[in-house]
């Protein structure tokens, strides 16, 4: 598409729906950005259906992305990754509070210790997300949960982020930056 922002300096959120282009949008951001592309994956394979999607996604980006795929120590990598000359992407952090729940995690701590490492990177990152709050309530405790822990992280990483985009229907709307 043309006319679509650059990526600028810092932290970029990227919120959207299911099939938003949110994703699309992000590696827009980061392949124009003239530096290096590093793709930080956070999905598990559970079944062969996600195996066969993370093969068509891989496609679709190309050999020139580096690929780093880790879903749970996310603080670690965007500091070994988000370096000079390279911009890190991480698709995504609601597929993250995920895994983290799944683990059992403490996932207020480890929102703590995501921001901090943002906030220590050295090299532009981009973080996709869903946004989940736009639907129904959901109706049992493990949902709502998800949709509260996943929400919570959107809000502190908007708070801290330097750039917001809200995708809808593949159009990017800038909410901040």
């Amino acid at each position: 598409m043309t006319g679509e922002p650059a990526l600028r300096d810092g932290v970029t959120l990227v919120l959207g729906g299911a099939r938003s282009g949110k994703s699309g949008f992000a590696e827009r951001l980061v392949a124009g950005s003239g530096l290096d592309p590093v793709y930080v994956a956070t999905a598990q394979i559970f079944d062969e259906e996600m195996r066969e999607r993370i093969v068509h996604h891989r496609a679709l980006r190309g050999a020139e992305w580096r690929l780093v795929e880790e879903h749970d120590a996310l603080e670690s990598v965007l500091l070994r990754e988000a370096i000079a000359g390279q911009a890190v992407l991480v698709d995504c952090l609601t597929l993250w509070v995920t895994n983290l729940m799944l683990a059992e995690a403490d996932i207020r701590a480890r929102s703590f210790a995501l921001l901090d490492a943002l906030g220590a990177c050295a090299g532009p990152v981009v973080l996709v997300a869903n946004e989940v709050g736009l639907g129904i309530v959901p109706d049992n405790k493990m949902a709502r949960d998800f949709r509260d822990h996943a929400g919570r992280l959107n809000q502190e990483i908007a708070a801290h982020a330097d750039t917001v985009h809200f995708l809808a229907a593949g159009l990017p709307l800038t909410l901040k930056g």
